[in-house]
């Protein structure tokens, strides 16, 4: 007789775990606006998360498909890391809504030229995501790429996961039809976003600071990272530190289907992405190494020279295939292009655990404790010979 698989329900109500009050709340009507005004009625995607209700039980080891034919989808998984001891409920849910809101990102992206989103339309896609995590109940503090400062959830919805991400990756790309992403991390659950609504202004100035300090945590902080590919296929790729994971989705059933367990980058890999074009503004050291990437190697051919503008499109590769990735600092960007929390620390992370490593020419990216929460920072990533042989170059 078949095991009975825990019950799932869908929950509304807010969470009862210690809560995180209006600092800057989100403007819900606003965000639902948005969402319905790119969704027919017959068609709108209701976001709330599913609360995963089971039996507490001891840590067991994770089941692995039987056959081939057995298919695991993200709910189960999530459920299997929760019973594992990887994960706690509250996390299973924010994983959870987050793979909610990369549903309907892609369905927004395969409209976009139908219903005129483009790279300079970008807020929909944020409130999209926004909109998922609140409904979760289970995220105190959401910080975007899109956002001038950290967005404490309101007390009604609030839970205490800090969650920062990227809702776009490769924005220039919509317009073209062309590999988009979205990005994401999650911190440990944190109490210091507190205010109360009577607050006089000087101490809600004072939350506001503890708001972005809450926020500003290096990467090894983090408890789950991961980012979801837009192209051919939609793929959400997730760690919760035990290894990295991807899910396809299957357009039939609407459902995150694992298909890569457990990925490892290959040791060395003959693919190199950089932007090239800025090639004059890069330091002798750096440009050294190009150089000897471009010549013929021991099997006669030079490394391959791959770049799509995507830093989801471009790890994503680089986890199957190996090589290496780098944003470096220029003479017009002394600091590169990438932020640190929304973009560098959580692709770090995934890349890391599957193996690689990532560095910003100096120390891992993974201990630089960010300043500012828009802070950007060179970066170096993948596998993690070819980051030991960049290394020697740039000594």
């Amino acid at each position: 007789m078949a095991q009975a698989i825990p019950r799932i329900t869908w929950n509304t109500k807010s969470s009862s775990s210690s809560s995180i009050s209006h600092l800057f709340p989100i403007n819900i009507k606003r965000s639902q606006q948005l969402i319905n005004g790119s969704f027919s009625p017959n068609s709108r995607i209701l976001c709330e998360a599913a609360s995963l209700e089971g039996a507490k039980t001891a840590p067991a080891q994770i089941k692995k498909p039987e056959n081939r034919y057995e298919m695991v989808n993200l709910t189960t998984w999530l459920l299997q890391q929760e019973q594992a001891g990887n994960i706690d409920a509250e996390l299973a849910i924010v994983l959870s809504s987050i793979s909610l809101a990369c549903k309907q990102i892609a369905s927004l992206l395969q409209r976009s030229s139908i219903v005129n989103l483009t790279g300079a339309q970008g807020t929909v896609n944020t409130q999209v995501v926004l909109h998922c995590l609140r409904s979760s109940g289970r995220t105190g503090i959401i910080a975007s790429e899109e956002e001038d400062v950290p967005v404490a959830v309101e007390e009604t919805y609030s839970g205490n996961y800090i969650v920062v991400f990227d809702p776009i990756d490769g924005s220039a790309n919509i317009d073209i039809a062309l590999t988009t992403g979205s990005i994401f991390g999650i911190y440990g659950p944190n109490q210091q976003c507190l205010v109360d609504y009577d607050d006089d202004d000087s101490t809600i100035d004072q939350a506001r600071e503890k708001c972005i300090v809450s926020v500003c945590q290096p990467g090894n902080n983090l408890v789950a990272a991961g980012y979801c590919l837009y192209s051919s296929s939609v793929v959400y790729t997730i760690s919760v530190g035990d290894g990295v994971y991807a899910f396809t989705l299957d357009p039939a059933y609407g459902e995150f289907v694992l298909t890569h367990e457990d990925i490892k980058i290959p040791k060395a890999g003959r693919i190199y992405s950089f932007n090239e074009g800025n090639y004059d503004l890069w330091n002798e050291k750096l440009q050294n190494y190009i150089d000897h990437l471009r010549k013929p190697g021991p099997n006669g051919k030079p490394y391959s020279g791959r770049y799509i503008g995507c830093l989801v499109g471009e790890i994503h590769r680089m986890l199957l295939y190996g090589g290496i990735y780098g944003n470096p600092k220029n003479k017009n960007s002394k600091n590169g292009n990438l932020r640190l929390l929304y973009e560098c620390a959580p692709m770090s992370y995934i890349v890391e655990q599957a193996g690689g490593k990532a560095t910003d020419g100096i120390q891992r990216i993974l201990e630089i404790m960010p300043e500012q929460i828009h802070q950007r920072t060179p970066i170096f990533i993948g596998s993690p010979e070819e980051i030991e042989k960049l290394e020697k170059y740039l000594a």
